[in-house]
């Protein structure tokens, strides 16, 4: 699924339940985040619908490095010659996107919650056990300066070095993990962290709400479910209610 302007010049493109983020400044496009395997020819056509071309992509940034967000982003590296930016703390992450260690085994974490069967089968459908690490990521650090001029709000919790996007122009924040509306791991929806299956530091990913509540920011953009306009407090005032699972 496309949906176009989920903020201003800020489109989804959600495809088993995962999202990726496609940002128009000025007459290039920077993306939030990599999917899934899957995401490569719809990232192409969602392109084209906005008038725009691969050559116009300034690069990928990445909320995290878990392999659900990490998916084409080798190959854009690779055939579209554009860094990709990953925060320090997920760096050797994104070159084993599948090495982190949660807080609870996830195997047999869908059989105590069979709400997240659809979505995991869904994502591994979409080529969510085959996806190759990124060798040669550009380390993203608060205060370098991104296309589009986003503020990078550093949120560990979900992993080491979690961050959200804030682009206050247009009073929205892309904000990965560190809040989502769908968690894959239960198939719980409304505003929540993922379920300990997926989070390396689940009090750590509470904390780290804090800095989301400072933005301020009205539409709240989740790496997945769906866009959240009721404000970033409230988002965070119901997933601090609904606590770690």
């Amino acid at each position: 699924m496309f949906q176009r302007n989920v903020a201003p010049g800020v489109h989804r493109l959600c495809i088993a339940h995962t999202n990726m983020y496609i940002v128009e400044h000025g007459d290039r496009v920077l993306l939030v985040d990599a999917g899934l395997p899957s995401f490569w020819r719809p990232l192409i056509d969602a392109l084209t619908e906005i008038g725009r071309r691969p050559s116009d992509v300034d690069g990928v940034a990445l909320t995290h490095a878990h392999f659900d967000h990490v998916g084409i982003a080798k190959r854009i590296r690779a055939e579209w010659g554009v860094p990709v930016w990953v925060h320090i703390n997920d760096l050797a992450l994104a070159a084993h996107p599948y090495s982190y260690r949660p807080e609870t085994a996830r195997l047999l974490y869908p059989l105590r919650h069979p709400g997240g069967l659809r979505p995991l089968a869904a994502m591994a459908a979409a080529g969510a056990l085959a996806v190759p690490g990124v060798r040669d990521a550009t380390i993203l650090s608060p205060g370098l300066p991104l296309p589009g001029s986003p503020v990078i709000v550093p949120t560990p919790g979900h992993t080491a070095g979690h961050v959200a996007l804030h682009f206050p122009d247009r009073d929205a924040l892309l904000v990965g993990d560190a809040v989502v509306t769908l968690d894959p791991y239960t198939g719980g929806t409304g505003p929540q962290i993922v379920a300990r299956a997926a989070t390396a530091d689940s009090p750590g990913a509470l904390r780290s709400l804090d800095a989301l509540v400072a933005t301020g920011a009205s539409i709240v953009l989740p790496g997945h479910g769906e866009p959240w306009t009721g404000g970033i407090g409230p988002a965070v005032r119901a997933a601090r209610a609904r606590g770690a699972h």
